[in-house]
This record gives C-alpha cells, sequence and structure tokens, in this order.
C-alpha cells in the first residue's frame, strides 16, 4: 500500500496567537513572529501592559502583518463578539513567549483580568509556555509549584528556561559551596529557533503526548575512523535529522537517549532536554547502543555509521611524505543487524538507507536482512535531501509492505510523519 504525503509546510495558512509578557526577553520574540509570517503563518500578537514597557505594538504589527492587540482593545466597546473569544476560537496554538511568574502564577489558578489570560480561558488550543526570568525568581518555591501546577494540565505545553547570560548579569554557572565546581542554572528565555520547532510540533500533533511512557534510543551523526591523531575516514552527516527525530519525539512526550557522533555545537544547542552520549568511532557508538538497548521501547538508528575502518592506526601523525600510498582497510561489525537478533517483541527497531539512484530495492533488503521493523529510504542525491540540508525526502516501508512516500519537507516534519507511520506498526 503507497501512501503519498503532499510537500506542504507543516506552518503554511495555520493560525498562531502569540501572547507577550513583560520581561526584555520580549525583543526575542520579534524573530519568532518574523520567522512564522515569513514560513506562511498567520500571527496574531496580544502584548501584556507591563510587555509595552519593553517593546510597542506597532513593531509587532510590522513584523506579522496583522494589528497588535492590546489591553486598550480588550475594554473598548464591540459591535460584534468580545474580542478575547474571536482570538481565542481562532488560535490553532497559542504561544506565550516571555511568560512572567505574574502570568504563570495566574494560568495556574485560572485568573483572567487581562486581554491575555481572558483569551487563554477562551481558547481550546495547545497553549506553549516559555518562561524567562532571574533566576532566583525561577527557583522560588512558590513560581515552581506553579508551573508544575500549570503543566498537569495537558492543554499546556513547557518549554523550560535555559542556561545562559541574563539581562541581570547573572552568568550561566554559578560555584556551588566547594567553589572548586560549577553547578547550571536557568533562568534565559529559550531560543526563538527552540520555540517556533515546538509551534510546528504542536501544530501537527494537536498537542498529543502520544509518545508518552516510551524511551526512544536513537543513534545520529557520522562516525569518524582515524589512521593517525588528525586523519580519518567519515562522512558528511551532520546529525540534523537526528536531531529533528530527537525534538519530534520529545514534543510528542517520549524519554530519549540521544547517542551520538560529532555535531556542531550550535546544532546541539538546538536539542530538547535528553540523555546525550557523545561518540567518535563506529566501535564507541556499537558498545553505547547495546549498553543503552535493553531499556528502550523504540530504536532508530539515524547514525551514518563507517562500513570500514583503518587496519593500522598511527600514535602520532604521520609526515606527509609518509603518508601511504594505499590505505588497508577492515569491515566494521554491522551495529543494526545485531540489535536486529537481539530485539524483543516489545520493541521496534528502525534503520534508514541513505541511497542514490534506485533506493527501494537496497532498503527492502536491508529491511528483511537484518530484522527491522521500518525503514526509511533516503534519496541524499535529491536536491535539498540528505546530509547537511534543511529539508529531507524519504520513502517508508515496513514487513507488512506498506510504503508511505514523503515529499520535500522539513526535517523535523518528517520525524513527526515517521512516528505517525511508527504508531500503527503491529
Amino acid at each position: 500500500m503507497q501512501n503519498s504525503i503532499p510537500n506542504l509546510s507543516s506552518i503554511l495558512g495555520r493560525q498562531v496567537l502569540i501572547g507577550v509578557g513583560g520581561g526584555i526577553a520580549a525583543y526575542k520574540i520579534c524573530e519568532l513572529v518574523s520567522a512564522l509570517a515569513k514560513a506562511g503563518a498567520e500571527v496574531r500578537v496580544i502584548l501584556t501592559g507591563s510587555a509595552q514597557q519593553f517593546i510597542t505594538p506597532l513593531t509587532f504589527a510590522t513584523l506579522s502583518r496583522h494589528p497588535a492587540f492590546t489591553d486598550q482593545d480588550f475594554w473598548q466597546p464591540t459591535h460584534g463578539r468580545p474580542l478575547h473569544i474571536q482570538l481565542g476560537e481562532w488560535a490553532e496554538v497559542l504561544v506565550i513567549a516571555p511568560l512572567t511568574a505574574q502570568t504563570l502564577g495566574k494560568l495556574a489558578h485560572g485568573l483572567a483580568d487581562n486581554l491575555l489570560t481572558n483569551t487563554v480561558l477562551a481558547s481550546t488550543c495547545p497553549v506553549l509556555l516559555a518562561p524567562a526570568m532571574n533566576r532566583k525568581m525561577w527557583q522560588q518555591i512558590a513560581v515552581q509549584r506553579n508551573w508544575q501546577q500549570v503543566l498537569t494540565d495537558p492543554r499546556f505545553h513547557g518549554i523550560a528556561p535555559r542556561v545562559g547570560m541574563l539581562a541581570c548579569d547573572v552568568p550561566n554557572q554559578l560555584p556551588d559551596q566547594d567553589l572548586n565546581s560549577w553547578q547550571q542554572v536557568a533562568g534565559r528565555m529559550a531560543e526563538p529557533e527552540q520555540i517556533r520547532a515546538q509551534v510546528e510540533s504542536l501544530l501537527h500533533t494537536q498537542g498529543q503526548r502520544d509518545l508518552t511512557n516510551y524511551h526512544l534510543l536513537l543513534s545520529a551523526g557520522g562516525t569518524r575512523e582515524y589512521f593517525d591523531p588528525v586523519r580519518f575516514i567519515g562522512n558528511p552527516s551532520t546529525g540534523k535529522m537526528g536531531i529533528a527525530l530527537a525534538t519530534a519525539a520529545v514534543h510528542r512526550g517520549a524519554r530519549v537517549t540521544f547517542v551520538h557522533g560529532p555535531i556542531h555545537p550550535e546544532l546541539m544547542a538546538t536539542l530538547p532536554p535528553v540523555a546525550a552520549v557523545a561518540i567518535t568511532s563506529a566501535a564507541e557508538m556499537h558498545q553505547t547502543m547495546l549498553q543503552h538497548f535493553a531499556q528502550a521501547n523504540i530504536i532508530i538508528m539515524a547514525a551514518a555509521v563507517a562500513d570500514v575502518r583503518p587496519q593500522d592506526c598511527h600514535t602520532e601523525k604521520l609526515p606527509k611524505r609518509s603518508l601511504p600510498s594505499s590505505l588497508a582497510l577492515e569491515p566494521i561489525p554491522d551495529i543494526v543487524a545485531e540489535l536486529g537478533k537481539l530485539k524483543q517483541p516489545h520493541q521496534k527497531l528502525i534503520g534508514f538507507a541513505a541511497q542514490t539512484g534506485n533506493i527501494l530495492a537496497p532498503a527492502l533488503r536491508k529491511l528483511e536482512e537484518k530484522q527491522l521493523d521500518a525503514i526509511v529510504a533516503n534519496p541524499i542525491d535529491q536536491p535539498q535531501a540528505g546530509f547537511g540540508s534543511e529539508t529531507n525526502q524519504a520513502i517508508f516501508l515496513d514487513r507488512q509492505g506498506r510504503n508511505w512516500e514523503i515529499n520535500r519537507c522539513s526535517k523535523l516534519q518528517l520525524a513527526h510523519h515517521l512516528f505517525d507511520f511508527l504508531s500503527s506498526l503491529s
């Protein structure tokens, strides 16, 4: 059975309402509003009274191409339906960022005394909360109690503050009591790119957390097989597809163990909270995947693992004149094939097949020979697909003969399509 997923942006034409709270991080929401609008979303913005002390409605009206709303609009007489009712019913996703302690407290107790909080109560869509405040404020017992309370409502999704320099000049790390080690502290609002990714996820899932109680073991990135301290056999994998899979899984409620080869720090900074394990070689990947395999329900081998390695690895850098004219190679044990033999009935094992030309035949062979439950056939010779690209395309195959063709889309969207496909595996 073949099912073709159309090449449509997951944001195009979608209705996103953004509530801006009173904090210096409000300036970062300009980037979020602009990015969503440029991607084709319909964006509306509500500013609280305190938010207007930091940024103007005109700024958001210009970036969103629509009027931005304030409490002044809320208290004006209407000639139709009340504004908060209209906005609450219009929104597919409601984002509140930066979320202040004041607004958090109102949400936790169901209070509404301004346009934003009344709109929340008048809506039924998923609500994404992105707090930002001084670390001492964030760590207050009352604030943490309100945060945990509001997240018990399945409508509310949190993207907790990150570690980083704050506007009050608090560093991203503080010395602990012995002054010889450092502890991380949070308070900095998540970056606009991270908020946008979760908006994209919420638009796809409509806020459902269908991977709650699942443990995903995911490999990502490439491996490096050194033959001296500075030279290696590798591949162009950046880890972007793996990060997209981890992000989608976390947004859907999964616990993720992320085993990855070398990935640029800027990319790693976009990861949501996961248990990340860094490796370099295929042997390290092999050992780590086996170590975590038994605890996982879903295992996805998205890493580009080397097939061969140099027979000899020199401990010192070889002079250019001493480089061999040919390099003796040896095969590397097949990680996914071994996992296929170890797989238990409650586990699902998914592989990737990065191919050129005819991608189906090799993927089907790999699906059968390695005892996979499903495979992603990935055409790396197509424009804007495969290694290093922001978009991807694929064909999903399973052992029941299902065949889903996914046209080019963002890697995060492809990841969500894969989890949709896996949800019906028998």
